[in-house]
């Protein structure tokens, strides 16, 4: 069973500083670049973190869209309210809220998005069902998620780094979500009209990256999870530094962008 996290404001800013790296800056700009939003779109933002995506939305929509982020960590919202929006954005605001349960019209919005946050969720039909409740007839969902059986970490003790990465997915409902996604959005009335990858990989230890950022995680939680111990998280974080420049590490994200159709699903020819 997943112990998710609780996002309090330490672990709110670590998180920030982690998506403010190079890696995923980039990997914003692959987002934004197949999302193809236009002028006057209507975003919703499910779990907008500390908002960096949802601005950056707000800048390509323009003063005639405006983009809403929700997320139910308060720590994360407070973040999130207090960036400077970019000259001529639309507008944009943050509020409390759950993937589950989004408080909004039907047919409210052109585009939904969600990062890093349907593996989180463990009633995905409910999710994936509100998304598309109150996305217009021909609007997008963007999801990306991590398929964590896709990291390759090198470490000098394999058998530790193996099992703090059992104890990692243990903060996660779906750790593998990726591989599932095509069927869930198309059981959910979706049509998928984009698949890709997005790697992250750092070679070489340093600390503004993703991967050092994503240790400090593991790190803080995988104590008390699958047998490994506070001497052993430590042990494994200090051993990782310490490779310098034969440090290694990859794990893909998966993008997917799927329409909501004009017509149900089952009234099409």
């Amino acid at each position: 069973m997943a112990a998710t996290f609780g996002f309090d404001d330490e672990l709110s800013r670590l998180v920030e500083s982690t998506y403010l790296t190079a890696d995923v800056v980039e990997q914003r700009h692959t987002l934004l670049s197949r999302l193809r939003l236009e002028p006057g779109d209507r975003v919703l933002d499910v779990g907008c973190g500390p908002g960096l995506l949802a601005c950056e939305m707000a800048a390509a929509v323009g003063a005639a869209g405006s983009v809403v982020g929700i997320d139910p960590s308060e720590a994360m919202l407070s973040l999130a309210s207090g960036r400077a929006p970019q000259p001529g954005a639309g507008a944009v605001s943050f509020r409390a809220g759950e993937a589950t349960a989004l408080q909004f019209a039907d047919r409210s919005f052109d585009v939904v998005t969600a990062t890093q946050v349907y593996e989180y969720v463990r009633d995905l039909p409910s999710a994936l069902g509100q998304a598309g409740r109150v996305l217009r007839a021909g609007g997008r969902l963007c999801v990306l998620d991590t398929d964590w059986g896709s990291v390759v970490w090198h470490a000098s003790d394999p058998e530790r780094m193996a099992r703090v990465l059992i104890a990692w997915d243990e903060h996660l409902v779906h750790p593998h979500l990726p591989r599932r996604l095509t069927g869930l959005l198309t059981g959910a009335g979706f049509e998928v009209v984009h698949r890709s990858t997005i790697p992250l990989f750092n070679a070489g230890y340093a600390a503004d990256t993703v991967s050092a950022g994503i240790m400090h995680l593991v790190h803080g939680f995988v104590p008390g999870h699958a047998g490994v111990t506070a001497a052993e998280a430590d042990a494994w974080r200090d051993d990782l530094v310490s490779l310098g420049p034969d440090y290694f590490f990859s794990v893909n994200r998966y993008l997917f962008v799927a329409v909501k159709p004009s017509q149900p699903m089952g009234s099409r020819a």
